[in-house]
Order: structure tokens, then C-alpha cells, then sequence
């Protein structure tokens, strides 16, 4: 019997669990091309170094990777389709106007995002590439919001974890400060790999007394991402503006 123990955060999706995915996953997407996003259906796995180009630590960390056996090079599962969605709009699309694309399928990663979770989960989002201005924000806040409702989910509450945000309220309340939050985000951004951020000027750095830490450079943004080999990359454009719906087994939540 122990031949069907299935792996730790791995579960069957039984019928009527099944079908009330399926159907809120074809709900979703009917939505999505309402607003007009194309559907793309990325591959499950991908060369690693083009799986992961332009992504950060955490995402590398998260993936499965296997040998291939045709190859001998390294493959990733993907643990995240979004990375996968800004590489076919950059290299195959490679459109000069906005771009709306949508997508949905499983990811597997090597630990479960929650307490409780599961590590294969059904992901369904939706991307907006080249549009700089603040219209594009607010139409995947709009298309976010719109499409937890169409989930079945009308009390919300939206978190946004933007620190210009913060600024342009503050400064229109007039907190803006004396600028060292400026200084510190900084120095934050720029900490070498498995080093400490430097202090912000005229802070004092109190000794830690052998605590460890670590940090990392920000990544680049995706649509600049390159993981043909000697393939010159596009002109950069806007960062993609993203909207994702995520199913564990638990129920549907929102990043």
C-alpha cells in the first residue's frame, strides 16, 4: 500500500472539487477575454536558465529541477507562469502596442507557499505589457477586482505593496519626511548577496553581535528578459502589470 502514498503537499483533486475548479477557471477566463486578453498556454517546463531569467532568488529556490534525458541539460517545472508569459511577449509576440495576455495552469514548487498548502497548485492570471502609463494600473486593479467578484468573493479587501504609493500619500498629506526612508530603501536595493546593506548617511549601525543576514540585488524586469542564448533582447518596455488568482486545495486566494 505505501506504493500509493502520494508525495508530502501533494493531493488528488477529487470530482466535485474538480469540477467546481474547472468551471471557476473557465469562468475567469471567459472574463479575461471580455476585458481582451489572449489566452497563452506556456509550456510546463523549460530550459532552466530561460525559466528563470530576470527572476529573483525566491523563484529559483521554489523550482523543481530534472536532467533531460534527450538533452543533458537542466530543466525547470515552472513554479510561476508569469515569467513564462513576459518571455512569449517578448520573443514571440514582440509586439509595439499594448499587449494583453491571460493564462491558466498548474505549478508545482518544492514547498507550499502556506501553512497547510499544497506544493501543485492551479494558477490563473492575467498580464498587461506595454502600457507605462497609470491607466495600466488601474485597469489590472479594475480586472483584479472585477474577477474576485466573478469568483464568488465580494467582500475584498486590497492590499498594495507599492512604496511610491506610500510617497504620493504622504506627501500629499504632508509627511513626506526629511528624505533618510529615501536613503534606506536604497541601500536596501543595493545589498550585495550574503552581505549587510550599508547604513543610510548620518544613521548609526548598531553592532548585531554575530546575527546573520542576507540580501540580494533587485531583479531586472521582465520584459527585458533574454533566455535565447546570443539573442539580443527587445527594447525594454513597461513592467508587466499583473492580476493572478491561485487554487490550493483549500479554496481560491489572491497574491
Amino acid at each position: 500500500m505505501r506504493n500509493w502514498i502520494l508525495p508530502e503537499a501533494i493531493d488528488d483533486v477529487l470530482p466535485a472539487e474538480a469540477a467546481r475548479l474547472e468551471a471557476l477557471r473557465r469562468c475567469l477566463l471567459d472574463h479575461f477575454a471580455a476585458a481582451g486578453y489572449r489566452l497563452v498556454q506556456p509550456p510546463l517546463v523549460e530550459h532552466l536558465e530561460s525559466l528563470l531569467t530576470g527572476s529573483g532568488h525566491d523563484l529559483d529556490l521554489s523550482t523543481f529541477k530534472v536532467v533531460d534525458p534527450m538533452s543533458g541539460r537542466l530543466l525547470g517545472v515552472r513554479a510561476d507562469i508569469t515569467p513564462q508569459v513576459a518571455r512569449i511577449d517578448a520573443h514571440l509576440l514582440n509586439e509595439t502596442d499594448v499587449t494583453r495576455l491571460c493564462y491558466a495552469g498548474s505549478v508545482l514548487r518544492t514547498h507550499p507557499r502556506a501553512l497547510g498548502g499544497m506544493r501543485e497548485v492551479l494558477q490563473v492570471g492575467a498580464e498587461l505589457f506595454g502600457e507605462p502609463a497609470l491607466a495600466g494600473d488601474r485597469e489590472v486593479i479594475d480586472l483584479l477586482v472585477s474577477s474576485l467578484r466573478v469568483a464568488g468573493l465580494p467582500a475584498l479587501h486590497l492590499d498594495l505593496g507599492h512604496v511610491g504609493l506610500f510617497r504620493a500619500l504622504a506627501g500629499g498629506a504632508g509627511l513626506a519626511g526629511s528624505g533618510e526612508d529615501s536613503g534606506l530603501f536604497d541601500a536596501l536595493r543595493q545589498a550585495p548577496p550574503g552581505g549587510r546593506a550599508p547604513a543610510p548617511p548620518g544613521s548609526y549601525a548598531r553592532p548585531t553581535g554575530g546575527e546573520r543576514t542576507r540580501g540580494r540585488a533587485p531583479s531586472p524586469a521582465p520584459r527585458s528578459a533574454d533566455p535565447a542564448a546570443g539573442t539580443p533582447a527587445p527594447a525594454p518596455r513597461a513592467p508587466p502589470r499583473t492580476t493572478a488568482a491561485r487554487s490550493p486545495a483549500s479554496g481560491w486566494t489572491a497574491p
